[in-house]
């Protein structure tokens, strides 16, 4: 490990999300090509700090701190992961910029697209950086799907896709001040979730530059957006349909781990629907390292390393494009947060 170069990780909150986020960082495998150190733990008490790095970096010893603020002034944070609730990205991005601290912060991104400009025009102003940390873009699997759908073509142009996501929380059933819950905190299977329906349904339908014509519906149970569909339609006849629910489960996301592409065969039946008999398939394998932050750390590590401001795999305008669709989402299916 002495012989990589070291990143300093300043953690902003103490849930599951980061939790699962320095699991990961702590990791050792093959193929690591960056020391990650845990440099610093903030919480919105010392105990919860305290209580976090005994949990989960045992082997480390970061300063606990007792605020976020006190976190953002520790010159050797070299960068802060921000895993607080959708609807303090903004406030927690905006501190952390104006402290000069580069950036990695949870998807959602921000509770609408204008916020999201607004950190960028500050990370330019501070000549910080800041990405929006979608892991599932770093993710091997991905960009191998990317490849082979838009390089290879081997399925041929891809003009339709069906894109799902779902986690099953049922919003309805847990207290008024669960994040699933509670719209203060920025509730709503749409940040939670769509957001990767949008994700891979982008990236299938091969990074359209305009933004689509959208139709949406939305449903709503105690207030909270539950369930949302929506077609994005393109100029060039492509469509892609993204839905989401966190009303229940979807199906298992098999996606992760292995994806199966199949292709008719010369000579098969020239039919509306045929067997996978009358396919030629191929299995593609990728490894499970951890949950599968290790790359989008690796990469983002790399990236102020190099001294750059944005990610080279998830860079701002990529943000910024499903924020604006996300919000015309919204906006068609009636789900407005406190303040907007």
């Amino acid at each position: 490990m002495s012989d990589l170069p070291s990143i300093r990780w300043g953690i902003v909150a103490t849930g599951m999300i980061s939790t699962w986020f320095v699991e990961d960082i702590l990791l050792e495998w093959e193929g690591k090509r960056v020391n990650h150190v845990v440099q610093a733990i903030g919480s919105s008490s010392t105990q919860k700090a305290q209580d976090f790095v005994k949990n989960n970096c045992p082997a480390q010893t970061p300063k606990v701190y007792g605020s976020y603020q006190e976190l953002y002034q520790d010159p050797d944070v070299d960068i802060v992961y921000i895993g607080t609730p959708h609807a303090f990205h903004y406030r927690d991005c905006m501190e952390a910029i104006n402290a000069g601290k580069n950036v990695l912060c949870e998807k959602s991104f921000t509770i609408n697209a204008k916020q999201a400009r607004e950190i960028f025009d500050a990370a330019r102003r501070n000549n910080v950086y800041v990405a929006e940390a979608m892991w599932v873009r770093h993710r091997p699997l991905y960009q191998e799907l990317y490849r082979l759908l838009h390089q290879e073509k081997i399925i041929g142009d891809v003009f339709r896709v069906f894109s799902d996501f779902a986690n099953g929380v049922d919003p309805a059933s847990l207290p008024a001040s669960s994040r699933h819950r509670d719209l203060t905190l920025g509730a709503g299977s749409l940040l939670d979730v769509g957001v990767y329906a949008l994700t891979w349904g982008r990236m299938a339908l091969g990074y359209q530059k305009e933004l689509p014509q959208i139709v949406a519906k939305q449903t709503h149970e105690e207030g909270v957006e539950i369930t949302t569909s929506a077609i994005l339609q393109y100029s060039s006849g492509r469509q892609g349909i993204c839905t989401c629910t966190s009303k229940a489960l979807g199906a298992p996301g098999e996606v992760f781990v292995v994806v199966h592409v199949w292709k008719k065969q010369e000579g098969a039946a020239d039919r509306a629907f045929f067997p996978r008999e009358a396919c030629e398939g191929k299995k593609y394998d990728f490894p499970q390292i951890g949950r599968g932050f290790v790359w989008e750390a690796e990469n983002t590590a790399l990236d102020i390393l190099e001294g750059r401001k944005e990610s080279r795999v998830m860079p701002w305008e990529e943000t910024l494009y499903i924020m604006d669709i996300m919000d015309e989402i919204r906006a068609q299916g009636g789900t407005c947060y406190p303040g907007e």
